[in-house]
C-alpha cells in the first residue's frame, strides 16, 4: 500500500469497508501519504477461505484433519500454520499426484505437516559389526546433530557419521532433531563425549545384519 505518487510507506487509513460475495471478501481502504498528502484508494481482494485436506505426523502416529485457507495464497514447506490441533509445521505439500515444495493453494490437494508442540522422535543406530542396536529418541526439535558428534548412548560411545534428514543425507554440516528421521553411528575407543542421549531413549531394538 505504498504510496503511489512519492513511494513513501508512511500511511494513513482514513476509511475502509469490506464487501462479501459467496466467493470473495473484498477490504477497500482510503488512504493518505503522510509524507506527500496524496489520497488514493487501495482495494484487496482475495478469496474465501476454504477447506483443505491436512495430514499432521506425530510422531508414530499421523491424524488427518482439513484446515481453512484462501485459495488466494501460496503455501511452501517450511511455512507454520495454526490447526484445530495446534501449530503444525508445513513438510510437504501434494498437487494432484506430486510433492511440491511450494504451490499457490488454489492447485493443492492435501498438505502434509508436522507438530511443532511435542518433541522429535528420531532414529539413533549404533553399528556393532553383526548386530545393530537401534533406538528411538526424543528430542527437542531445535537440538542440533552433526556427523562427528561423539555421543553416550547406554554403555556405547560412539561417533556419527551420517545423519539421514527428509530430504538427504548428510556427511558434514549439522541438522535440528525436527527434520532428522535417522542417524547413524559407530563405537569409539574415547573417554568423553560430547552429549548423553541416554535420558532421550523412548524404545530401544537390536537387529542382526
Amino acid at each position: 500500500m505504498d504510496c503511489p505518487i512519492c513511494g513513501s510507506d508512511d500511511i494513513e487509513i482514513l476509511n475502509s469497508k469490506q464487501k462479501t460475495t459467496k466467493k470473495k471478501f473484498t477490504e477497500e481502504y482510503l488512504l493518505k501519504c503522510e509524507d506527500c498528502g496524496h489520497v488514493y484508494k487501495n482495494v484487496i481482494s482475495l478469496k474465501k477461505p476454504r477447506p483443505y485436506r491436512l495430514i499432521i505426523s506425530e510422531q508414530d502416529k499421523s491424524h488427518k484433519t482439513t484446515i481453512d485457507l484462501s485459495p488466494s495464497d501460496e503455501l511452501k514447506t517450511g511455512d507454520t500454520l495454526l490447526t484445530e490441533l495446534g501449530q503444525v509445521e508445513v513438510t510437504s505439500i501434494e498437487v494432484g499426484d506430486k510433492r511440491v515444495d511450494k504451490s499457490n493453494l488454489e492447485d493443492v490437494t492435501t498438505i502434509w505437516a508436522s507438530s511443532v508442540e511435542i518433541p522429535a522422535r528420531i532414529g539413533f543406530s549404533v553399528d556393532l559389526h553383526g548386530e545393530v542396536d537401534s533406538y528411538k529418541l526424543d528430542l527437542e526439535r531445535d537440538f542440533e546433530i552433526a556427523p562427528g558428534d561423539v555421543v553416550k548412548i547406554e554403555n556405547h560411545i560412539v561417533k556419527v557419521h551420517v545423519i539421514k534428514t527428509q530430504e538427504r543425507k548428510l556427511t558434514s554440516g549439522f541438522a535440528k532433531a525436527g527434520v532428522i528421521k535417522r542417524v547413524y553411528s559407530k563405537p569409539v575407543r574415547f573417554n568423553s563425549y560430547d552429549y548423553d542421549l541416554t535420558k532421550n531413549i523412548f524404545k530401544k531394538t537390536k537387529k542382526s545384519d
